[in-house]
């Protein structure tokens, strides 16, 4: 799979996708991260990138023809490719959102800086996501989270054939807790159910903790997970534990 980055900083995406699982990704070939400097495509001397807003305030805008000279650049060697603006007014990325762009050959991200893009470039893309409510200074690091989100689903990327398919929100619901040796540290004990070799009793306590703990960090996550009969009624105990906890 394929990674174009249009920034006006490329060196940023040098050491991230050098090492570990996506270094060896790379090496391999299952994935390439390639950042293309805005500015080769600036016109003039000093290749100016952003100006002046129209009516006034702070802050530098980037211009329009510089991302429109480099998409069409980009696409017409990758015509398949989905183009994304890195955006705090985006959607938010998701986990969904990994899993579909996982299934593309091709993506081209788009960083902005200073106060963002000239409005007309949102006409240019697919599709603008946000990494949370905050602002950076720029999306090179939004676009490395989305990289990464995406590039760990490739096939062979990862480890186990099965790795990602357990993955907090995978499946709608924060990941169960995981233990490894020590059996005790600091008092405290690895429960012994995992200690059993019993893999339907395991199966069953890792789902009651994954619900346990999502009702207890993100509850609202509950309202669109494909719920079971059996998770419902597991959720009903865990809520009157949780009730009967505080009283």
């Amino acid at each position: 799979m394929k990674f174009d980055v249009l920034t006006l900083f490329p060196a940023m995406f040098e050491s991230p996708f050098s090492g570990s699982i996506l270094g060896k990704a790379v090496e391999k070939g299952l994935i390439q991260v390639e950042a293309h400097n805005l500015r080769e495509w600036a016109e003039g001397r000093h290749q100016v990138t952003d100006d002046a807003p129209y009516g006034g305030g702070d802050g530098m805008v980037i211009k329009p023809e510089p991302v429109t000279r480099a998409l069409g650049d980009l696409k017409r060697s990758r015509p398949e490719a989905k183009t994304l603006l890195m955006t705090p007014q985006g959607m938010p990325f998701r986990q969904r959102d990994a899993v579909a762009l996982s299934g593309v050959s091709s993506l081209i991200l788009v960083c902005g800086r200073y106060e963002g893009f000239d409005e007309r470039v949102r006409d240019l893309v697919d599709a603008e996501y946000s990494i949370g409510d905050f602002v950076l200074t720029g999306g090179e690091l939004p676009a490395m989270v989305v990289i990464d989100a995406v590039a760990r689903l490739v096939p062979g990327v990862l480890g186990g054939c099965c790795s990602a398919e357990a993955d907090s929100f995978s499946d709608g619901l924060l990941e169960h807790p995981h233990y490894t040796r020590p059996v005790e540290f600091n008092g405290r004990r690895v429960p012994d159910v995992l200690l059993s070799g019993n893999h339907g009793e395991i199966a069953r306590w890792r789902r009651r903790e994954q619900l346990r703990r999502t009702l207890q960090r993100r509850p609202e996550l509950l309202d669109a997970a494909p719920l079971s009969e059996a998770d419902r009624e597991i959720l009903k105990a865990l809520r009157r534990e949780q009730t009967q906890g505080e009283s």
